[in-house]
């Protein structure tokens, strides 16, 4: 076996391969011994089938599969000599792709030579965590904001009481309706004995206006547009009517916030029902501090760790984002210069966005691997089965389909891993609260810093490489709009 060195250039090495003929013919011979055994030909007792005679029938699938084995062999060799790691899995070329001599190779006439072109990971140089110092914005629940709550759950659990007469914004209609786009129904576009309470928004944007003044019993045409970002992509865009009846009028009536109100919440008194709110409050605005602080956090992470990202992973990221750019723009009818950019720049843009994304999870992973961060397989099953419940009514069947599926298992580990990472930093360096008020903590979503480089996912690359990059969610997809802007 002869290994060669042809190119270690940055994270790229290059290695040309000879595997001698004598070399691949002793292996396929042992390998036949072996089988020599378990195989039954006719005309030969078992285990008396020459040697001479099997390669004959079956010599060409077992150089294949020895052909295989040992280039897997040579290639791990070449990355534990090195004491490489690997991005991504090595890429194979024969030497020469002509089918003669490919046909040499495994009949055993020729050498075996091939080129191995390998990726690596960067070794990376950690900085001092305990050296960092972040601000972490916090916000108390002020009296107000549990009034307002309060009333908003008063609103949502009024009473309704039939009413003669038309209807008005706020009153809860009972409909029948019935859609077509171009004169033909549409799936979806027609039910019965629909409740909506005009004004909340439960419908396409124009239709519940439409409602006002409508009587118990009659039919109104109703003429809307589907927004262009509607989730059925087919409606998208799409104007439509629909025949609407109304069957029932119910008036909003008053609701008195006490203790048997919230009896009727089940909860004991109107304390404890304010104690509830407040605490629903008091976690909304812890997870919008860490939120900030981790976005902090992984800002200083950044900026402590330049390094040169595997180009193929970058690749990976970037395309991943710019399919879905490309596709949330195709849906919504917009081009880059509506968004005051051109491809070129965005493009630029969200590359930026994709090294800094590959760097942060390497960074993360190499946390997590020198300090034995690890999830669980309870975390990990937690994890399963809150995936699982949003498939109701099949909630068993889909714990069972992703338990084994590998691809969901990574996605739902990594963003676990992430969190455990960071909350292990967090521990390390220097957390100072900085007292803001609830608009300010929220806002800070919108204006600080336009964290639109910013990947609240981390996209944790683990040790066995499979490098999961499955959470483009809606959050990040408004930031890249906004980076597209600048």
């Amino acid at each position: 076996m002869q290994v060669t060195e042809t190119l270690a250039e940055g994270l790229k090495r290059e290695y040309q391969v000879v595997l001698p003929v004598a070399e691949l013919d002793q292996r396929a011979t042992e390998r036949l011994s072996a089988l020599k055994d378990r195989v039954r030909l006719d005309g030969f007792r078992p285990g008396k089938v020459p040697i001479p005679h099997l390669k004959r029938v079956y010599g060409k699938a077992v150089m294949g599969e020895v052909i295989e084995q040992a280039m897997t062999e040579v290639n791990s060799k070449i990355v534990n000599d090195g004491g490489f790691k690997l991005a991504v899995e090595p890429r194979v070329k024969l030497a020469s792709e002509d089918q003669d001599a490919v046909r040499a190779v495994i009949e055993g006439r020729a050498d075996l030579s091939y080129t191995v072109a390998m990726e690596l990971l960067p070794k990376i140089e950690l900085a001092d965590f305990r050296k960092m110092t972040l601000e972490r914005p916090v916000a108390a629940v002020a009296d107000e904001q549990v009034d307002e709550a309060l009333q908003r759950i008063a609103d949502t659990n009024r009473p309704f009481n039939e009413k003669d007469g038309k209807a008005e914004e706020g009153d809860r209609l009972v409909l029948n309706f019935k859609g077509t786009i171009d004169g033909v129904a549409f799936e979806g576009g027609s039910a019965e004995d629909v409740p909506l309470v005009i004004g909340q928004g439960q419908f396409i944007p124009g239709f519940e206006e439409q409602l006002v003044g409508m009587a118990k019993g009659e039919t109104r045409t109703i003429k809307v547009t589907f927004p262009t970002n509607y989730m059925a992509e087919h409606l998208a865009g799409k104007e439509a009517e629909f025949e609407v009846t109304v069957t029932g009028i119910s008036a909003p009536g008053e609701v008195k916030i006490d203790d048997e109100f919230a009896k009727t919440l089940g909860l004991e008194s109107l304390e404890k029902l304010k104690s509830t709110v407040r605490e629903r409050i008091q976690q909304e605005h812890n997870a919008a501090s860490r939120a900030k602080v981790k976005r902090e956090l992984l800002d200083a992470l950044d900026e402590a760790h330049r390094f040169e990202a595997p180009p193929s992973l970058i690749d990976q990221e970037f395309n991943g984002i710019w399919s879905s750019v490309t596709k949330e723009m195709e849906t919504s009818g917009r081009s880059f210069a509506d968004e005051g950019t051109t491809e070129e720049k965005a493009r630029e843009e969200y590359r930026a966005i994709a090294d800094r994304r590959v760097r942060l999870g390497l960074v993360l992973a190499e946390v997590g691997e020198k300090n034995s961060i690890t999830v669980s397989d309870d975390e990990l099953n937690r994890a399963l089965i809150e995936r699982a419940r949003q498939f109701r009514g099949q909630e068993q069947q889909a714990y069972e389909h992703m338990r084994k599926d590998p691809n969901t298992l990574a996605a739902l580990r990594a963003p676990i891993f992430e969190e455990k990472v960071v909350d292990f930093l967090l521990e390390l360096a220097t957390v100072n609260d900085k007292p803001v008020s609830r608009e300010e903590l929220f806002a800070m979503d919108e204006d600080d810093h336009d964290h639109a480089h910013d990947h609240d996912h981390g996209h944790h690359h683990d040790h066995d490489h499979d490098h999961d990059h499955h959470h483009h969610d809606d959050s990040e997809t408004k930031s890249r709009k906004k980076a597209a802007k600048k």
